[in-house]
């Protein structure tokens, strides 16, 4: 059978916030594109012991030296079935041996990667170190296969060393800060002293004399200081731990960022603070993450995790107005519209949709807004004349491929549930956007406007499907009353 081939590729820079930061996303498509290419992972061994699933400094550092990925879809033509269209992406990540190294350090800050020999160290040896990967980073690279397409013989045996789940934090698509709003941080807060988590943790009290809830952060059950008996302790570096390890945070920074608003809203409360490591660190004046400041659970922290694991909501933001908005009067449509800006529904829709295996709606949603953003932006400010910004429209264009690739050719790796004539119509559209002789300012605003119509469709499938079971999702209850929406 004849093919038409269609080729797009996409020299990704490694964009930072405006603290220096990688953006999470970048991160962890580096960090797995890297273990894609170093797959299959053999043993290595470190003093008398093989470490399955390993691998070396060196390694990871040549690799990162020049990535490729590449997506592949075949389809009917549009304009004639009797021949086959093949759209291709190739997404190419290239760097110095220094900014290698420096990569390697952010992955281990990330707690992607942790050293094989199970010791904690926090600074990447670029020569003669063995590696592995944690239940973060596969998780992580499960995901990115998951949305690519990637298959490989070791992804199975990699996935069942995922030990919980890993909470997916919010962000702001344009500056990639977390969204740490209050409801976000109550959320965290009960999934951190093991109340309301998706692994179906054990409650708060246990008849464990020593140690309390070990499915969430490991607290102390008594601990004795200047005299006084505190009840139901931890460490800072406990909760600075068990954020990273279990959450998106992406470096220390945000775990503190976090953790400091646990003592702002008065979950938690200090017991000893380490003042030698505040005064070195102006940012950790409330909150220091180090085995020397401790902290209780607060009254307050207490009774959220009461009210939130009994479903109950306490007065506040519960006021005569809740029944209202969550009458039967309110659309699905204005209920998803509701949760699409409220970071705190936003998690636990997100997780529930993964639940039900169509995740892939919320992230094709979110990533055609971002990509709609850009290019109507690109568009008011493209100057024919300006080599950067036709170079930043070419780009975008090679992004809508990849979009296209992921979510909407037939046969693509998260293939949306759509209308068949809607996809169709998004296939011959595409594929005349490549071969049309058209400026790039056109076929962006073509693309965009077809970008538009597919989210306007998973816009209405997630409020008309996804909505409804969310809703009756007893995880979410205590949240959605205190939203309104229930």
């Amino acid at each position: 059978m004849p093919a038409n081939k269609i080729n797009q590729s996409s020299s990704r820079l490694l964009r930072t916030t405006d603290d220096d930061r990688p953006l999470a996303r970048d991160l962890k498509d580096l960090f797995s594109t890297l273990v894609v290419s170093l797959l299959p992972l053999t043993a290595h061994r470190v003093r008398f012991t093989k470490v399955e699933y390993s691998f070396l400094s060196e390694d990871a550092i040549h690799n990162l030296g020049n990535l490729k990925l590449l997506q592949s879809n075949r389809m009917p033509d549009p304009k004639d079935p009797t021949r086959t269209v093949i759209s291709t992406s190739t997404t190419i990540f290239s760097m110095s041996k220094d900014m290698a190294c420096s990569l390697c350090q952010r992955f281990l800050d990330a707690h992607f990667i942790e050293s094989a020999d199970g010791k904690h160290e926090p600074v990447f040896n670029p020569k003669g170190w063995v590696w592995k990967l944690t239940s973060k980073g596969i998780t992580i690279l499960n995901w990115f296969c998951l949305k690519n397409g990637i298959e490989h013989d070791q992804i199975p045996d990699l996935v069942n060393l995922i030990t919980t789940p890993l909470i997916t934090l919010e962000r702001n698509q344009e500056t990639d800060k977390l969204y740490l709003d209050r409801g976000t941080i109550e959320v965290i807060y009960c999934r951190l002293v093991g109340v309301g988590g998706r692994g179906n943790k054990a409650p708060m009290l246990m008849n464990d004399s020593t140690y309390k809830n070990l499915a969430g952060v490991r607290m102390l059950a008594e601990r004795k200081v200047n005299g006084r008996v505190y009840h139901d302790t931890f460490t800072g570096q406990a909760v600075g731990d068990w954020l990273m390890d279990y959450t998106t945070t992406m470096d220390i920074r945000e775990a503190v960022e976090l953790a400091a608003l646990f003592v702002h809203h008065d979950l938690i409360e200090t017991v000893v603070q380490d003042r030698a490591h505040a005064a070195q660190f102006p940012r950790c004046k409330l909150f220091q993450p180090t085995q020397a400041a401790v902290y209780a659970l607060s009254q307050r922290g207490q009774d959220l995790v009461e009210n939130s694991s009994s479903g109950r909501c306490s007065s506040e933001g519960k006021g005569d107005g809740s029944s209202h908005h969550g009458s039967a009067n309110d659309s699905n449509s204005q209920r998803l519209d509701k949760i699409l800006t409220d970071p705190t529904l936003r998690l636990l829709f997100r997780e529930n949709l993964r639940d039900t295996h169509c995740e892939e709606n919320l992230s094709f949603y979110q990533e055609v807004d971002d990509f709609i953003r850009q290019c109507k932006m690109a568009v008011r400010t493209l100057q024919v004349t300006d080599t950067a910004s036709v170079d930043s429209a070419k780009e975008l264009l090679a992004q809508s491929y990849i979009i296209f690739n992921t979510f909407l050719a037939p046969g693509s790796p998260r293939e949306l549930n759509i209308n068949h004539q809607l996809r169709i119509s998004l296939s011959d559209r595409m594929t005349k956007a490549q071969a049309q002789d058209a400026t790039v300012a056109d076929t962006l605003q073509e693309v965009t406007s077809l970008f538009e119509g597919a989210q306007n469709a998973v816009f209405k499938l997630m409020a008309s499907d996804s909505v409804p079971k969310f809703l009756h999702n007893p995880k979410a209850e205590y949240r959605l009353v205190q939203a309104g929406i229930r």
